[in-house]
């Protein structure tokens, strides 16, 4: 088969894809032939040597998928061979097959294609996992979105939609800004505005009379520092990440003098460590795809050998919604 593969951390383009041998399952794991791969920032870092959790190389880069299970290893049970699935992974994906473990493989609804079906992952379920279990958020409560364009942003505009919020989606541009009203924003924020420190909470009280419920950062940097100011009694503020290239610093006394939250997502620890909880939310998600509500934005394709054209566009930040590879293009 072929796979991209990373043998020295470097750019994208420093990496190739090569022939290697088809992935044989191991006990507990099934072999998923790929249909459509999703690309992440995160795949970017790794392949640079810049993320927190690095595999032993040689590797290939990719974090989920969806495709045809192509075999079963030794004591995996309701699964069967030729059934579409979608699966999360911490490496590997940038191939035409993978070896995963049958816990983080969920069976697809007939109504959900590959395409959509790998774009619903890792995005959405950051996403949801910051709205309702980090967050707690609740019908009728106002939810800020920062970076409301990229693929965890546009995914937490549509499921907080979905929850019964009012979402605000903070961005930098108009076109970024009809995206996201586009897939059920109610209003824009704009991020690009001089003095986001002041100017940010002062378009929040506008749009909610006072401050918002929910802020969801996926910017960090002055966006975090005027997203904080900008919070109502009791709110709470989910760090989910940081493309501003900023981690921002915060005095702990603002916290008890408003009563507000601040915490953060490491998603994966949630696949890793209760992978019974993702595959719930992974049904979900399906569900509220097939109920008109999540409609993945998927701004490019491009065949597997083209991966590191894909990963470049993050560096530009030039990505809406999600990308994806297509190994059998």
């Amino acid at each position: 088969m072929r796979a991209v593969i990373v043998h020295e951390h470097g750019p994208a383009d420093s990496h190739r894809v090569e022939a290697v041998p088809d992935p044989v399952p191991g006990p507990g794991e099934v072999v998923v032939e790929l249909r459509a791969i999703g690309v992440n920032y995160p795949d970017l870092l790794v392949t640079e040597g810049k993320y927190q959790l690095l595999p032993p190389r040689p590797f290939s880069p990719g974090k989920e998928g969806a495709g045809v299970v192509a075999a079963l290893g030794p004591g995996v049970q309701g699964l069967d061979i030729g059934e579409r699935v979608s699966f999360q992974t911490e490496y590997g994906a940038y191939a035409q097959r993978i070896a995963v473990r049958s816990a983080t493989v969920y069976p697809m609804p007939a109504s959900i294609g590959f395409e959509d079906a790998a774009a619903l992952g890792l995005t959405y379920q950051t996403a949801h996992f910051a709205l309702r279990e980090r967050a707690s958020l609740v019908p009728g409560e106002s939810v800020l979105v920062t970076g409301a364009s990229g693929g965890v942003g546009l995914a937490a505009v549509e499921i907080a939609k979905a929850m019964g919020a009012r979402v605000l989606a903070g961005v930098t541009s108009a076109e970024k800004g009809r995206l996201a009203l586009a897939h059920g924003a109610d209003a824009v924020v704009d991020l690009a505005a001089e003095n986001l420190r002041d100017s940010l909470r002062e378009q929040i009280a506008r749009e909610t009379g006072g401050g918002v419920d929910v802020v969801i950062d996926n910017v960090g940097g002055d966006v975090f520092a005027g997203a904080l100011r900008a919070l109502a009694w009791r709110g709470r503020l989910v760090v989910v990440g940081f493309a501003s290239n900023r981690i921002p610093e915060m005095r702990a006394n603002y916290l008890l003098v408003k009563n507000i939250a601040v915490t953060g997502l490491q998603w994966s620890d949630y696949r890793e460590r209760r992978p019974d909880w993702v595959a719930q939310v992974q049904q979900e998600l399906f569900g509220l795809y097939e109920a008109g509500s999540l409609r993945p934005h998927i701004s490019a394709r491009y065949p597997l050998e083209r991966f590191a054209e894909a990963l470049e566009r993050f560096r530009r930040r030039d990505v809406t919604g999600k990308m994806l590879l297509l190994p059998t293009g």
